[in-house]
């Protein structure tokens, strides 16, 4: 038997994917009336609308089964409960690069990852590496434009 891997994300997270569900399953109806109306101008072998409707009922139906997995399987994880001196889930760490400028992260789950607002997957290349480390710890990432080096400066959990 297969196990169920948790997936760990922040409250922010999980309250996106429940308002993502939401949205889709008030969708459902629209596109049934939609897949109706096409059905109804006759011959669906050439009916572009019928058969767009058809393929957006298959999407949402994908989205909100993966979405309810995703939430099935979560384990909301509050980061000012946490506490220590090594990087988990949830912490938000400061580097120095090569040039000693500092950048900041917080290490989230998957769906919450945006690298532009400093928000990286723990499963990214970069997180997998800083999981663990310490404070003044140097990290290797090996990434798409060859290797990176940081230094741990600050590890905070807000």
């Amino acid at each position: 038997m297969a196990t169920v891997e948790k997936m760990p994300m922040l409250q922010e997270g999980y309250d996106k994917l429940t308002q993502d569900l939401r949205r889709l399953k008030e969708e459902r109806p629209l596109i049934v009336d939609a897949i109706e109306e096409a059905r109804a101008h006759g011959d669906l072998s050439e009916n572009a609308e019928y058969h767009a409707a058809k393929e957006r009922q298959g999407q949402v139906e994908a989205t909100i089964a993966d979405i309810e997995d995703k939430l099935s399987r979560a384990q909301i994880i509050d980061p000012k409960d946490l506490s220590g001196d090594k990087i988990v889930f949830g912490a938000t760490v400061t580097l120095l690069d090569e040039d000693d400028k500092p950048v900041k992260y917080q290490i989230v789950g998957q769906t919450e990852a945006d690298a532009k607002t400093g928000r990286i997957s723990y499963n990214s290349p970069l997180g997998r590496a800083l999981i663990g480390r310490k404070l003044d710890e140097e990290v290797e990432v090996t990434v798409p434009s060859g290797d990176r080096y940081y230094l741990v400066s600050k590890i905070e959990f807000i």
